[in-house]
C-alpha cells in the first residue's frame, strides 16, 4: 500500500450526558476524560483516553464494551467527552485510526500502540483537537 494522507476535522465536545447528540456517521472518535463548567458551559479537558473508529459514531460509542474501563480513568469529579472527525471509506478510516492511536498511545486502547502495520502515514488535525497533535508522519515498524 502506497503513502497515503489524511485530514481530520474533530467536532465535539459531547459530554456523556448528551451522548444521543453525537452524529451518527462514519470517523474516528476520541474519549476523554473532562470537567464541565455549567456556569461558564465550557469543558475542559484533562486527558485523552481511547480512540476509536465506527461506520457509525453514535452508535458505536453509545454501546461502547469498553465504557466502563473509561469509566475507571475518571477523577472526582470527571465525565467522558468525546469528539469525532467524519472520514469515509472504512479503509481510509482505519488506516488514519492506526496511524492517530499508534502516535499518541491513548491508555485505554490496545491494538497499534506499539505497531504500525500501513506505509508512511501522514495525518493532519484541525478543529476541537485536544491532545492530539496537529501535523505527524508514522512510518510501517516491524
Amino acid at each position: 500500500m502506497p503513502s497515503g494522507s489524511y485530514e481530520l476535522k474533530f467536532d465535539g465536545y459531547w459530554r456523556t450526558p448528551n451522548i444521543s447528540a453525537i452524529p451518527g456517521k462514519p470517523g474516528i472518535y476520541c474519549v476523554y476524560a473532562c470537567t464541565h463548567n455549567a456556569q461558564e458551559k465550557k469543558v475542559s479537558i484533562r486527558k485523552l483516553l481511547y480512540i476509536g473508529e465506527s461506520e457509525n459514531v453514535k452508535d458505536r460509542v453509545s454501546g461502547h464494551e469498553l465504557k466502563e474501563k473509561w469509566e475507571r480513568q475518571l477523577s472526582k469529579g470527571e465525565v467522558l467527552c468525546f469528539n469525532m472527525a467524519e472520514i469515509a471509506p472504512e479503509s481510509a478510516r482505519q488506516r488514519a485510526e492506526a496511524a492517530v492511536i499508534y502516535h499518541h498511545k491513548p491508555p485505554c486502547n490496545e491494538e497499534y500502540r506499539d505497531s504500525f502495520p500501513y506505509d508512511r502515514t501522514t495525518i493532519t488535525i484541525s478543529g476541537e483537537k485536544a491532545e492530539l497533535k496537529s501535523n505527524f508522519t508514522v512510518e510501517r515498524t516491524k
